[in-house]
């Protein structure tokens, strides 16, 4: 359905709400002739520097977790929490977004950038007594959490504010998943950099591990993480406008819903539930090592290509959705069929495990931003920095849990396979259902012509 065939909203909801200061004619509000920056791209790229370090820092330790155990004494669950820490920094969203809808992209990234800096600097922290040094370094990886609800929601705040209208899905795809690339870099840097308790030397028939050594080698990777933050922070610190001189559309110049109605607005739609149900499916199992790190790759490289073309050719985000979530079905069940060799008797082999796994992290991951951009769409006027704080706040309440239950309770995890091929289709049939309404590119093609 097309931005000209939704019946969703009503004549007034596409009304422009531009602000007093626009310029009038007889009462009658006059669109707003938009206009690009050079800059954004710098915005854009400090910015996604930010997510991308943020991502790295949060995926420092899983890489390396048996080095990290030899050297501070981790145990398997210290690890386990480590991560969990991610989820948990997204508890105090309300705040986040609320500070991104009242204070705009400068005082939001400023404030995540030196939450960033303090997390980092907790970590390096030279104690002797090592069980003080590890609380400091999950208080650490926690700071680093409650940076993530800006850095990952304000994505298509950034694109609508400093983009015009057919360039906004590909800064929407750029900003919201180069902080996946840094934690699938994590998987490279870690090892690379830190030796492994195996790579030490055997003498007789005894291992000997060098603690220090390999603490140390870990210590240089936090320290170069800290110094990048604090550049970076420096950097926003000195330049980061919150937004562009002139807008660059009729849409990123209109008025708003207040907070309290947008969040009233978010909760009480039909459509907005049925999307933030979709959105909860982006959790898979399978994301460690190579697998998780070609996963991440290909779903951020094929996920900027195909915002790209969701820009070229507008008003076609569900059948991307379409397209995407049926090769993430058609891969998760090839996955799980394969698992069960005994059964359907089909080949399992390296390659096929590993081409089904990452196949279904690609199509997974490359629809995060279309599902981004529909969901605006579909809630607009809801401002864009309250619209994706609501989903990545429930999505990662459901990750959270999930890494809760799998660390505590559960020991058997056969049954994750049918729980992604499930997801995965019912996915595609919620999508199907959908009907999609495209408001905010009607008042960018329409209105401003």
């Amino acid at each position: 359905m097309g931005a000209a065939e939704s019946t969703e909203s009503t004549e007034g909801e596409r009304e422009p709400l531009l602000g007093p200061n626009q310029p009038q004619t007889n009462g009658i509000v006059q669109p707003v002739n938009g206009r690009v920056y050079a800059r954004r791209w710098v915005v854009l790229a400090l910015f996604s520097a930010l997510g991308f370090l943020q991502g790295l820092v949060w995926n420092t330790w899983g890489p390396i977790q048996n080095s990290a155990k030899h050297a501070y004494g981790f145990s398997s669950t210290d690890i386990a929490v480590l991560v969990i820490w991610g989820p948990v920094g997204f508890f105090p969203w309300l705040l986040f977004v609320w500070l991104m809808d009242k204070k705009g992209l400068r005082a939001s990234l400023l404030l995540a950038a030196f939450l960033m800096v303090l997390g980092a600097a907790l970590r390096i922290i030279p104690l002797t007594d090592l069980q003080l040094r590890r609380w400091l370094i999950h208080g650490g990886q926690l700071l680093n959490g409650l940076a993530g609800p800006t850095l990952m929601s304000a994505g298509p705040l950034l694109s609508t504010t400093w983009f015009a209208p057919d360039q906004r899905a590909t800064a929407t795809a750029v900003a919201s998943l180069v902080g996946y690339l840094g934690a699938a870099c994590s998987f490279l840097a870690g090892p690379l950099a830190v030796p492994a308790p195996n790579d030490t030397q055997t003498v007789s028939t005894t291992t000997h591990w060098d603690p220090e050594h390999i603490r140390h080698r870990i210590e240089i990777v936090l320290y170069a993480e800290l110094g990048a933050i604090v550049l970076l922070f420096a950097a926003v610190l000195l330049y980061f406008p919150s937004r562009p001189p002139i807008p660059p559309s009729v849409a990123a110049a209109s008025q708003r819903l207040s907070y309290r109605s947008s969040i009233c607005r978010l909760m009480s739609a039909y459509r907005t539930t049925v999307l933030i149900i979709l959105i909860f499916n982006h959790i898979s199992s399978v994301d460690a090592g190579w697998i998780g790190f070609w996963s991440i790759v290909g779903g951020c490289v094929v996920g900027v290509a195909m915002a790209r073309f969701a820009d070229f050719i507008r008003g076609m985000l569900k059948l991307l959705l379409v397209l995407m979530l049926a090769g993430a079905s058609l891969a998760a069940t090839w996955f799980t069929l394969t698992c069960l060799t005994r059964l359907t008797h089909l080949p399992s082999t390296k390659a096929t495990l590993y081409t089904s796994c990452i196949l279904v992290g690609i199509f997974i991951n490359s629809s995060i931003p279309i599902f981004f951009e529909l969901f605006i769409e579909t809630v607009y006027p809801v401002p864009e920095g309250i619209t994706c704080g609501v989903v990545t706040f429930l999505s990662n309440l459901f990750t959270g849990l999930l890494l809760f239950f799998l660390t505590f309770y559960f020991t058997e995890l056969s049954w994750l396979n049918w729980c992604l091929t499930g997801s995965c289709l019912f996915s595609l049939l919620l999508v199907l259902l959908f009907r999609e309404s495209y408001d905010r590119l009607y008042l960018d093609v329409f209105v401003s012509v």
